[in-house]
């Protein structure tokens, strides 16, 4: 079988990431890894300039020669069916507004006007992902999220991600779900933790990395902020896990690399309400979301190829 190959793109407020993947085998190849930082807040042309960058570099740094698609996991709100950016009030992407990134995209590098870009929000390219990479989670329900300034969420039913029915909440977005005096983000993220910290002790740190430094170095008021941001995921969590019968959970963002604090309360509360999954924690959050993302293409057998222009 002939081999297809698509760009997959993990865009964010700060940076983008481009790899080539190999879509019939779905993996990345390692030697088209590529990443630029940015201020998204930029005019769009300038964004774009910083964006075909990215993907012919990595393009030629990949040794493929015959392009199948262009893959996106990109942030909300976005219109991912038909490309249009909706982010508006987020402090990123304020010139994009109501614009087409599929078209933009195509025109930058010459493509014609049916070339497949496909786009997917980021938390579902992430679940998607690391389910991907590891074939065995394809025949299971798989609950996924990550941690960092927002809470993202997705949920898998055997590769397919389920975004609607009674089994999740709306759009399988966890984070506006009402919890305490707010909604789940207000406790489960960066501010969440920061928040917990400055409540527990009446003062309070510039940054998660400030935090994590105090705790590992053996504050007891910050190992008890990330120890209750653990509880408060599991609270938010279990009836998610029970609604849509969780086989296994997977954690990533960079708050992700923490667990060490937060993991064991929030094991604790998983095993106190009765529940048997298996929980995994990523190593790899940006080949994950790239790999999801590629995943769109990965059932279309009938894709044409092409050179970027």
């Amino acid at each position: 079988m002939k081999k297809k190959y698509a760009v997959g793109l993990d865009i964010g407020g700060t940076h983008i990431t481009a790899g080539v993947i190999d879509t019939t085998n779905m993996k990345v190849l390692k030697s088209s890894m590529h990443k630029e930082s940015f201020d998204s807040n930029l005019p769009v042309d300038q964004v774009l300039d910083i964006w075909e960058k990215t993907i012919r570099t990595s393009w030629n740094n990949s040794g493929a020669k015959s392009l199948a698609g262009i893959t996106v996991c990109m942030p909300g709100p976005f219109d991912y069916e038909n490309g249009i950016c909706w982010i508006k009030g987020q402090s990123k992407y304020d010139h994009f507004y109501g614009l087409n990134i599929a078209d933009l995209l195509r025109k930058k590098l010459n493509l014609s006007d049916d070339f497949k870009i496909l786009f997917e929000n980021d938390a579902v390219c992430f679940g998607k992902g690391e389910v991907y990479k590891d074939k065995n989670n394809l025949s299971k329900k798989v609950m996924a999220i990550t941690l960092g300034t927002g809470l993202g969420s997705c949920f898998i039913d055997k590769g397919t991600s389920v975004s609607s029915g009674n089994q999740v909440p709306t759009d399988g977005e966890i984070w506006n779900l009402p919890f305490r005096n707010g909604i789940a983000e207000d406790y489960v993220s960066l501010r969440g933790l920061i928040a917990k910290y400055s409540d527990f002790k009446e003062t309070t740190v510039e940054s998660g990395l400030e935090l994590y430094n105090l705790a590992i170095s053996g504050d007891k008021i910050a190992v008890k902020a990330f120890e209750k941001m653990g509880e408060d995921l599991a609270e938010i969590v279990i009836p998610c896990f029970k609604n849509f019968v969780v086989e296994h959970f997977i954690i990533g963002g960079k708050i992700a690399d923490s667990n060490a604090l937060f993991l064991p309360a929030f094991n604790k509360k998983i095993k106190d309400a009765g529940l048997e999954i298996t929980i995994q924690i990523s190593e790899d959050n940006e080949n994950a979301a790239l790999l999801g993302a590629a995943s769109l293409l990965y059932h279309n057998t009938n894709l044409e190829t092409t050179l970027i222009g």
